[in-house]
């Protein structure tokens, strides 16, 4: 063999390698929630089930690749999680019985062993969701344990979302997961009496995760996994309660946003503002199927957040052109939205919508009363979007300076190439 036929084939090794590695990650990925919610609800124990399945998704990532994905992954994670939990048991068993705190305890087989059919292995994702939003958590804390039980974000990345230090969040998912083991709930879904007070917390809760992966803070633009699951149990949610006005809402913004994903990046993964994107490559089917939802949660009449982004999305998504954008409409939907949240990235695409209609001026004149904002003052957006106002005003050397600041903030690398970019682009046009 020759060496460039050789160096051919080492190439398409190491390239079937990665993309085996990489099928194996998705996977993992994919079927963390689903064995964390089985392990817990054998165990009864939240906090030893995650760190259980942690070190089972660690024993997959190392073995998988060389052995082989078994037949039935999922139920190999479960038993090996399992099995770390029993451990912990009998560690826990004889510390107790050392420190002589009982007198007898349950053998551990006899808590965790199960009848042979006992995990039908039915998807638990929805009750542990609904356990990491119980009311014994603040609202933060149930948001932030539910992006790292179900969805599978580090710490930091939980941390950047909610704008505060890393170690603050640690210390918030480590005492929900303390309230949650003292607390003694039950691993199942909540009486309907109760769903009203956990279900603003879960929508919310798959509302981040949703966003998360359509904007990632990492390498890529999205992380598709991500987005996927939370459209997936925000389906389960409109099954479960069908003619929720916000559940359908959240589905119909979910459906409306992830319709433009093949849009939103080109051959290398670069990112393409929604004013450029091909409209041709958006998908018909599930825009049809958010203006629907939307259409229908908001004949209902009480009217929310979630429908009234939807309503955003869907004029967006109904316009042939960029240009053919109902922006007047926009503006008036985002005045109603800040009505019902406090929310500065609302109040942030408000200005960007003001100038569109009023012209950069008045949309910059939004800009300096939320840079007031401590919850915004230092985020990338705000550079950016003043950037683009002033570009479009005609002040190329200001809206350079905050591209690149913009630049320098943000966490994506897409987002960063692109805000790079575009300064660059005002520098050759000087």
């Amino acid at each position: 063999m020759s060496a460039p036929e050789s160096r051919a084939e080492g190439s398409a090794q190491g390239s079937a390698q990665g993309s085996a590695q990489g099928s194996i990650e998705g996977l993992l990925r994919e079927l963390a929630p689903q064995v964390l919610g089985a392990v817990t609800r054998r165990s009864g124990d939240f906090a030893a089930a995650e760190d259980a399945v942690q070190q089972a998704l660690i024993a997959a990532a190392e073995r998988w690749p060389s052995d082989g994905v078994p037949e039935d992954p999922r139920a190999w994670l479960v038993r090996v999680a399992s099995r770390r939990v029993i451990d912990h048991v009998r560690a826990e068993a004889a510390r107790r019985r050392r420190e002589e705190l009982v007198v007898s305890l349950v053998p551990a087989e006899d808590q965790l062993a199960l009848a042979a059919g006992e995990d039908d292995g039915s998807d638990d994702s929805l009750v542990l969701l609904f356990l990491c939003c119980h009311p014994v958590l603040s609202p933060a804390s149930a948001i932030a344990l539910t992006l790292r039980a179900v969805g599978g974000l580090t710490t930091a990345e939980i941390a950047r979302g909610f704008l505060v230090p890393e170690a603050t969040m640690a210390q918030r998912i480590s005492r929900a997961k303390q309230s949650i083991k003292a607390s003694g709930v039950p691993f199942e879904l909540p009486a309907a009496a109760h769903w009203g007070e956990r279900l603003v917390a879960v929508l919310h809760v798959l509302y981040l995760m949703f966003n998360e992966g359509y904007t990632s803070s990492g390498p890529a633009l999205m992380r598709v996994d991500l987005s996927e699951e939370a459209l997936r149990l925000v389906r389960m949610l409109h099954r479960l309660v069908p003619d929720d006005g916000e559940v359908m809402g959240l589905l119909a913004l979910m459906r409306l946003t992830d319709a433009r994903r093949e849009a939103r990046t080109g051959p290398a993964g670069e990112l393409i503002p929604l004013d450029e994107q091909d409209r041709g490559r958006w998908d018909r089917a599930a825009i049809d199927e958010g203006v629907a939802l939307v259409t229908a949660a908001l004949s209902r009449g009480s009217v929310g957040a979630y429908q009234l982004q939807a309503a955003i999305a869907a004029v967006h998504d109904e316009a042939p052109s960029a240009e053919a954008t109902d922006w007047p409409q926009i503006l008036a939907l985002y005045g109603l939205l800040l009505q019902r949240s406090d929310n500065p990235m609302v109040a942030l695409n408000q200005a960007i919508a003001t100038a569109m209609v009023r012209g950069p001026a008045a949309g910059l004149d939004r800009l300096d009363a939320l840079a007031r904002d401590a919850r915004l003052a230092e985020h990338h957006r705000l550079d950016a979007v003043r950037g683009h106002l002033l570009e479009r005003a005609g002040d190329r050397e200001a809206a350079q300076r905050h591209y690149r600041r913009a630049a320098e903030r943000t966490t994506s690398v897409p987002e960063r190439d692109y805000l790079r970019m575009k300064a660059a682009r005002l520098d050759g046009e000087r």
